[in-house]
C-alpha cells in the first residue's frame, strides 16, 4: 500500500510516482496473493491540485502495466469530486 502525503501538487509529482515504482516493485517480490491488489490510501492528502489526478491515474497504469490489480481508498471528497469533474472518477475505483 502506498500512503500518500500530506500535499501532491505538481512539485511532488516525480517523488509520489518513485515512491509507488518502489511500491509496486517491492510487491513483485512477493507471492502473487499479496501482491495482487496495490492500494493507495489518500487519507493523509490534504492540499493537492489536478496533478494528484494525474498522479493517480500514472499509479493505475505502472500497475495494470505489472499484472496487478489497482485500487483508490479514503481519497478526499474534494479530489473525488475534482474527479468526477475531469470524467476521469470511474477510472479511479474505491477498495
Amino acid at each position: 500500500m502506498l500512503l500518500l502525503p500530506a500535499v501532491i501538487t505538481h512539485a511532488e509529482v516525480p517523488h509520489v510516482l518513485r515512491l509507488f515504482k518502489q511500491t509496486l516493485d517491492q510487491a513483485a517480490g512477493k507471492g502473487p496473493v499479496d501482491a495482487a491488489m496495490l492500494t493507495v490510501d489518500g487519507s493523509a492528502l490534504q492540499h493537492f491540485d489536478s496533478s494528484a489526478l494525474a498522479v493517480l491515474l500514472e499509479c493505475q497504469r505502472m500497475a495494470r502495466g505489472k499484472g496487478r490489480a489497482f485500487a483508490v481508498q479514503s481519497l478526499p471528497v474534494k479530489l473525488t469530486e475534482l474527479a468526477r469533474l475531469y470524467g476521469v472518477d470511474a477510472l479511479l475505483q474505491s477498495a
